[in-house]
């Protein structure tokens, strides 16, 4: 027999199979034909499979979408991956923004109040931005990887078998309902016994290819715990990653605070919005938590009671001057960064202004550019 011969016989085996399932298959599902059951336990570790597949899935998505909120770019990223190649890389939000922040601070000068903080802000900004890709990357590699290559590897595997398992018990199906008509048929003396014992033989043959079939697939479906066991580590890893991220930035923004000096605490008192000052510096993701709950905060109370008491009387108090200010028009006064002056209120001035005086020279001069002093 030559080789084509062969591959004819194998290609019409195949589609006898094929035909035997399908009829098999269709009549199962018109309630025409019997159907073996997995056991219960092969059926739970089935839904788990299924289960873990799908939350597996929506999680690894939405853990994209947080890390990367902009479609656009996650599209790129996908590409790119797909064509195994290296996304250019481009700034992020906050080193974008911080880069507007210290060209705007540098073009309204470096001297002024606005644009110093500018300049410092904007330098904060590309810290968290740093701190940002740190957190993609770690991410990426700990936790999202890890997810991907169960959905991409172990769970086609696990596909691919319980296919395999259908196809058996499909075949197994077919041999007993053949088995069955020709018993029928032997009991009408229509056929030869030798073809009840044909018959037999070949359900023996398929029971066993699918005993076979459903042990290896039971022990596929059994790795699923050590699957959870390996993603609650990427998990931990994960959460370790955005506590260390979350602590930088907020160390950064300490920092920041403590670099303005006091305008933060006197801006946000006079739009009636509560300031806190805090106190303790972290480093590690570990003492986040006892930071967090044991910050002071200052109430609105306490943050503007010299400056009501200021203005709510006729008496007048020492100031110290944050940042230097240019006088807009001839009511205002001049100000230098760190002399002392004067300060009062009259009857009827906003809210945001003060009178201050220098020598002989006075003029109105804006609450947030100065401290009191006591």
């Amino acid at each position: 027999m030559n080789i084509m011969d062969f591959n004819v016989k194998k290609l019409a085996a195949d589609a006898g199979t094929f035909l035997s399932r399908a009829v098999q298959f269709t009549e199962e599902k018109l309630g025409q034909a019997e159907k073996t059951e997995l056991d219960a336990h092969l059926e739970n570790l089935l839904s788990k499979a299924e289960c873990t597949k799908l939350w597996t899935e929506k999680i690894m998505k939405q853990t994209e979408v947080l890390l990367q909120p902009n479609p656009n770019a996650r599209i790129e990223e996908f590409v790119y991956e797909k064509l195994d190649r290296k996304a250019p890389s481009r700034m992020n939000n906050p080193e974008l923004l911080g880069q507007y922040m210290i060209d705007a601070g540098n073009e309204f000068g470096p001297g002024t109040a606005y644009g110093n903080a500018l300049i410092k802000c904007g330098e904060t900004q590309k810290r968290i931005g740093t701190a940002d890709r740190e957190l993609i990357q770690t991410s990426a590699i700990n936790f999202l990887t890890p997810l991907k290559n169960f959905i991409e590897g172990d769970y086609k595997t696990i596909t691919k078998e319980r296919k395999l398992l259908q196809n058996k018990r499909l075949d197994l199906d077919a041999a007993k309902t053949r088995l069955k008509k020709a018993k029928v048929a032997e009991a009408r003396a229509a056929i030869w016994a030798e073809e009840v014992t044909k018959s037999e033989q070949e359900v023996r043959i398929t029971q066993s290819e699918f005993d076979r079939q459903a042990e290896i697939t039971r022990l596929l479906l059994e790795g699923i715990s050590s699957t959870h066991a390996h993603h609650l580590r990427c998990l931990n890893d994960f959460v370790e990653a955005q506590m260390t991220y979350y602590a930088q930035c907020y160390q950064y923004m300490l920092d920041l605070q403590k670099q303005l000096g006091s305008f933060p605490s006197t801006f946000l008192s006079n739009n009636n919005q509560s300031s806190s000052t805090p106190v303790q510096s972290i480093s590690t993701p570990s003492v986040l938590a006892s930071a967090s709950a044991s910050l002071p905060s200052v109430s609105n109370s306490v943050v503007t009671s010299g400056i009501s008491e200021l203005k709510s009387s006729s008496g007048s108090r020492k100031a110290r001057v944050l940042y230097d200010y240019d006088a807009a028009n001839s009511s205002e006064l001049s100000l230098l960064a760190d002399e002392v002056i004067t300060v009062y209120s009259i009857p009827g001035m906003d809210s945001d202004w003060l009178m201050g005086e220098r020598g002989n020279q006075k003029g109105k001069v804006p609450i947030t550019y100065l401290e009191l002093l006591n």
